[in-house]
């Protein structure tokens, strides 16, 4: 009987898409059972109307605007709640002149959506490049929530080494270990860590071993879509701040997990892996 290889350590934003997208054992795409009161955590589009309300009032806006983008996308759709709000707001007429297309990459999701909305109301892609092929790239573009759940890099401060680190996860006989390695960054046309260098430029960070989150896969999903699309604009809602005040009376940066509505921080958000959500503020200033 040979032995059981060791899963090597990953980046802890590898650990992070793992738990929330893996094809089998991923958060999104088979383990979450709703959002609101009866899931693991509420949105702001699943306690009522008023934001729909908003993104509708936006809508109208840009389309008297630009009276030639006829589509609107919206990425990560939660329960479909907020695209039903959006289009009771946006009213009959209105509504024959567009096109609402909703981008699901989960496909527990993506069946709540096209059960709530109804088929005949939407298209439904899984990828937001294959939704600009469908319009030609002229497309309104919004999102509630979603950025906050994009696999981030995890650094922490050495304040022995006056440094930054990478934290990495290891894997092995039931538990997960985290340990860092000193992070390298190299120059190039847009540098993810920029604002950790300035920030620790200027002075050390409060905590010797303050910790952040860094959202690399944001910038490369943008950039992988980007250059499809040709007009439009894009409203990005979250929760979130500015940096450096983001980590403001923050030591051990925003990273958190909700199960049950229960919110986890520190190790704890290892212990319920592919059954939670996790999640961490988004940096607007980077964004």
């Amino acid at each position: 009987m040979g032995q059981q290889a060791t899963p090597a350590p990953m980046l802890f934003s590898r650990w992070m898409e793992l738990a929330l997208f893996h094809p089998e054992r991923g958060y999104y795409s088979r383990q979450i059972t709703g959002i609101g009161r009866r899931g693991d955590f509420s949105t702001s589009a699943s306690t009522n109307d008023a934001l729909g309300t908003a993104i509708a009032s936006w809508i109208k806006t840009k389309r008297n605007e630009m009276p030639d983008v006829t589509t609107v996308i919206e990425v990560g759709g939660g329960d479909g709640s907020l695209a039903c709000a959006v289009l009771a707001e946006l009213g009959w007429w209105t509504r024959r002149k567009l096109n609402m297309f909703i981008v699901e990459r989960s496909p527990v999701l993506r069946k709540q959506q096209q059960d709530k909305v109804g088929a005949d109301r939407a298209q439904w892609f899984e990828r937001i490049e294959d939704a600009l092929a469908a319009c030609g790239g002229h497309a309104l573009i919004f999102h509630n929530e979603l950025l906050d759940a994009f696999p981030i890099t995890l650094v922490q401060w050495s304040a022995e080494r006056r440094a930054w680190d990478k934290v990495y996860v290891e894997i092995g006989h039931g538990t997960v270990r985290e340990f860092t390695k000193p992070l390298e960054w190299y120059p190039t046309e847009y540098d993810c860590y920029s604002v950790l260098k300035e920030w620790s430029a200027l002075k050390p960070p409060p905590h010797p071993e303050q910790r952040c989150e860094i959202a690399k896969s944001v910038f490369e999903w943008i950039q992988n879509w980007s250059f499809h699309w040709k007009k439009g604009v894009m409203l990005s809602i979250d929760y979130g701040d500015v940096f450096p005040s983001l980590y403001d009376r923050r030591p051990y940066g925003t990273l958190r997990a909700y199960l049950m509505h229960q919110r986890l921080t520190g190790p704890d958000i290892y212990n319920n892996m592919g059954r939670q959500d996790i999640t961490a503020d988004v940096n607007f200033s980077d964004l």
